[in-house]
């Protein structure tokens, strides 16, 4: 039987590797695109080896990441960057950069549904008295999704009020069934919002989504941009650490959050990581090919065994995550226990569901990345509620991706 199951796996990966070659060389040729961008911007800044070195202290006068800060905003397109160690995650970025711009009585709308988990006791939709920015007087509103789990153009066009300051967008789907934005997207939601008022400041959550497209949301017009650095632009090496990007005074307000007015920008030792992250940056067009690789080879095996998955098969990807709608809990741990399994740290380790800082649900995480928490790395995820999601993320390599599935198939079989 166990024979028959893998024999079963293998046919299934193999036919669908012969059907997305032509699929995969186009994803080659967005890298080759990218990485041009990336050489052209480590050139323009004269990078050596001399930006490696790292100060101590305070951080003051760090040759090495007030160039990365160059290269990064000329990457993203957007004026300035800050690129930080001192960002312990993506949501910290983001939280920074939403302190530093908005003020009390100021209204943040979400355009894209429901924040990730992991911003609702940022904006104060969960815990109390922790500072939110509901504990601040800011005010939140959002918008749903429509029908087809995209955009409501029409409650778009009318949102913005008088007391809106901030627009967030949302770009990727997070642990919601929808389709992540395109940049096609967020320029139009830019467009549409900027006509209503050209002062409300268009802020992106561009996690998962750096280099998955030939453009970053700051060149289709978004005025702010944040991130975390063991994503996509951490090319899989970056040990830790976000960034923000866009227009000067919002990168410095958003800087100016993470250590103290009049500091802002210019302090911040960088702790001997400048190489891994000009390394890491280089690497990063790569790296992210390869997971767009891997979610289309899972996104196919995975509807032929009959399940919805999203984005579906040959679908241009938007980001580096593809969902597989399992719909039991007992499938959903079986399938974080074959990644894990087919992982080359912890493989002997058995993923449980258990509770997570900032999550709202119980969560399983198959997570055997040499940085952790690295979901630039292979990864799978999903909180334990209905539908029974999991959410597959990054890849450093697509045939690692095909080995870990050959058990995965095994562990759930057909839907």
């Amino acid at each position: 039987m166990v024979n028959e199951e893998f024999n079963y796996s293998l046919s299934k990966l193999y036919s669908a590797e012969q059907a997305l070659f032509p699929i995969y060389s186009g994803i080659d040729a967005l890298v080759k695109q990218n990485l041009k961008k990336v050489l052209e911007a480590f050139r323009r800044h004269r990078v050596g080896v001399h930006h490696f070195a790292s100060v101590t202290g305070y951080g003051h006068d760090d040759l090495g990441r007030e160039a990365l800060d160059r290269v990064f905003a000329e990457v993203m397109g957007a004026e300035a960057a800050a690129v930080r160690v001192q960002f312990v995650s993506g949501t910290h970025a983001l939280a920074c950069a939403l302190f530093g711009v908005l003020r009390p009585g100021d209204e943040m709308l979400a355009v894209a549904g429901s924040p990730y988990d992991t911003l609702e006791e940022v904006i104060g939709l969960r815990g109390k008295s922790k500072g939110s920015l509901l504990d601040f007087g800011i005010y939140y509103r959002q918008l749903a999704m429509a029908g087809e789990g995209t955009i409501d153009w029409d409650a778009l066009s009318q949102a913005v009020t008088s007391r809106t300051r901030l627009v967030f967008i949302q770009r990727s789907c997070g642990y919601s069934w929808r389709l992540t934005l395109s940049i096609a997207d967020i320029e139009k939601i830019v467009r549409i919002v900027k006509q209503q008022n050209p002062e409300v400041i268009c802020f992106v959550d561009n996690c998962y989504g750096e280099f998955v497209e030939d453009k970053e949301p700051p060149e289709v017009g978004a005025d702010l941009i944040a991130g975390s650095m063991i994503k996509n632009p951490g090319g899989t090496i970056v040990t830790s650490g976000g960034y923000v990007a866009g227009r000067a005074d919002l990168v410095e307000a958003a800087a100016c959050r993470l250590t103290a007015p009049g500091i802002g920008s210019s302090a911040g030792a960088t702790f001997d990581q400048n190489r891994l992250l000009f390394q890491g940056l280089f690497l990063a067009p790569q790296m992210v090919g390869e997971a767009m690789k891997g979610n289309q080879l899972i996104s196919h095996v995975f509807q032929e065994l009959g399940y919805s998955v999203n984005p579906p098969p040959e679908a241009k990807r938007r980001d580096v995550i593809c969902a597989i709608k399992l719909g039991s809990k007992e499938k959903l741990i079986a399938f974080c226990r074959s990644i894990q399994q087919n992982s080359p740290v912890g493989s002997y380790l058995d993923p449980v569901p258990a509770e997570m800082p900032g999550y709202e649900s119980q969560v399983v995480m198959a997570g055997g990345t040499f940085i952790e928490g690295s979901t630039s790395e292979f990864s799978a995820d999903g909180p334990l509620r209905e539908p029974y999601v999991v959410f597959c993320q990054g890849g450093t390599h697509w045939t690692h991706i095909a080995i870990a599935l050959q058990a995965a198939i095994a562990a759930v079989g057909p839907a």
